[in-house]
């Protein structure tokens, strides 16, 4: 049999196990040793698995060996860890509040701030789910309570969620860059001013659903006054700080963006222990959620690793290239492509699943168009976005429900995001059309 081939059946067979809810991890690492074992074991023509057996064990371990002690890697927990931190130390909150007090006069001012909330949350968590699920427990309750429509209440929370994947730190962005070798520093930079659209947008879709519905999102009658809202906004200096460093510390040169994760997590433990909101009881529940997250990453990127060194071994990603000159598709079908297929899968899987099944087949497909990796990286971040609030298994909008122990059905959740996605949708348009959008700022370093 083809080599080729192998590796196309071994592709079926993954997504078999998907659609069948095998978890990713297996499905791809098994899938991967099985064939491989198969192609050494047939090598001379006959079935020799004694030969097959050791190759196969050294390949396997090795690939997932090189990921798992890569330098860049350590991002992801410190990263997730000052997520957990900021949110200990009460930064989480101070941001949503400051937001709060400034913009509760517009209107649907609270659900403006709780957008704002998880765009300050996403500049230090890395993390869409982490960042839907902390901020779901600091603004949906604070919003029903002022009689919020519960679906502008939850939408407005799981959308702003989002923004974890593609403000920076992001462990999309992270894994991304690991796995085509692209500057994980230029990937930071690039997602900023696409995040900072995004968030403008989600604005703008409240704004507008509000003034087409003013009962919706009743104005608060009390005024907030401006000194209480000018020492909010002093509050927020941790913050500000914790985001100067890892955006203003890379942009600058300052610090590689694993220098950055490491002094803001130091920085964001400082300051909790300071204000004794962070004791010595709570650093083993702090160190357990960072393991547990870090841990299903990594299982799931040694096993990506693996698939990559099958791919590899049978020459599938110069057989699809192959395909794509032979098909005389152009690029900007090609993108269409790649759209439509992110945007299907991410109503059934899991982001970091999509990113390490997809990438080895799909970068070598990328650079034969000579497409920049990095803007490239960008528009893929913003499609796995999208996905997170992807009916039937967005995964920020089974978060939030969980936080809010059923206070909202999930059906209402959903029904409240359509114009969200609706926002997402035409800037992934500006994104894909406007490269410059995402390559302005990593440019201007050079």
């Amino acid at each position: 049999m083809d080599l080729a081939t192998v590796g196309y059946i071994s592709c079926a067979v993954v997504i078999f196990l998907l659609a069948i809810r095998v978890p990713i991890s297996f499905a791809i690492g098994g899938v991967a040793v099985v064939a491989i074992f198969t192609v050494f074991a047939f090598r001379t023509g006959t079935f020799m698995p004694e030969r097959a057996f050791w190759t196969t064990l050294s390949l396997s371990f090795s690939s997932s060996f090189d990921l798992v002690h890569s330098y860049d890697l350590s991002m992801i927990p410190l990263f997730i860890a000052l997520g957990h931190v900021a949110y200990k130390a009460g930064i989480t909150t101070e941001i949503y509040e400051a937001a709060r007090v400034w913009l509760a006069r517009l209107p649907g001012g609270v659900a403006i701030a709780s957008v704002a909330g998880c765009g300050g949350f996403s500049a230090i968590s890395g993390s869409s789910i982490a960042c839907a699920s902390t901020m779901g427990r600091i603004c949906t309750p604070e919003m029903l309570r002022l009689n919020y429509d519960p679906r502008l209440a939850t939408a407005s929370v799981a959308a702003g969620g989002t923004l974890g994947s593609l403000i920076p730190p992001s462990v999309l962005f992270i894994i991304y860059g690991i796995f085509t070798e692209s500057s994980i520093s230029q990937l930071f930079l690039a997602g900023f001013l696409p995040g900072v659209i995004s968030m403008l947008g989600y604005t703008l879709v409240i704004v507008l659903w509000v003034k087409q519905r003013p009962e919706i999102a009743p104005r608060p009658t009390e005024v907030t006054p401006m000194n209480e809202r000018l020492a909010a906004a002093v509050r927020c200096w941790p913050a500000v700080l914790l985001f100067v460093v890892v955006i203003g510390g890379i942009y600058g040169g300052i610090f590689t963006a694993t220098e950055a994760a490491a002094i803001s997590l130091m920085f964001a433990t400082i300051l909790g222990v300071s204000r004794r909101l962070i004791r010595l009881r709570d650093v083993i529940p702090l160190l357990r959620e960072t393991m547990e997250t870090t841990g299903a990453i990594f299982f799931i990127a040694a096993c990506a690793k693996i698939f990559v060194a099958l791919i590899a071994l049978t020459g599938l990603s110069n057989s699809l290239v192959g395909l794509l000159d032979n098909a005389a598709i152009g690029p900007v079908v090609f993108l269409i492509m790649v759209c439509v297929i992110y945007l299907v899968l991410g109503m059934f899987l899991d982001p970091v699943g999509i990113m390490v099944l997809t990438l080895p087949l799909m970068i070598p497909m990328v650079e034969s168009y000579d497409m920049n990796l990095i803007w490239f990286g960008v528009v893929i971040v913003k499609l796995l976005e999208i996905g997170l609030i992807t009916p039937p298994v967005g995964l920020n909008v089974f978060v939030l429900a969980g936080v809010l122990e059923g206070k909202v059905e999930i059906g209402k959740i959903f029904s409240g995001l359509w114009r969200f996605l609706g926002i997402d949708l035409v800037v992934l348009t500006l994104l894909v059309a406007i490269p410059w959008l995402s390559l302005a700022i990593p440019m201007s370093m050079n």
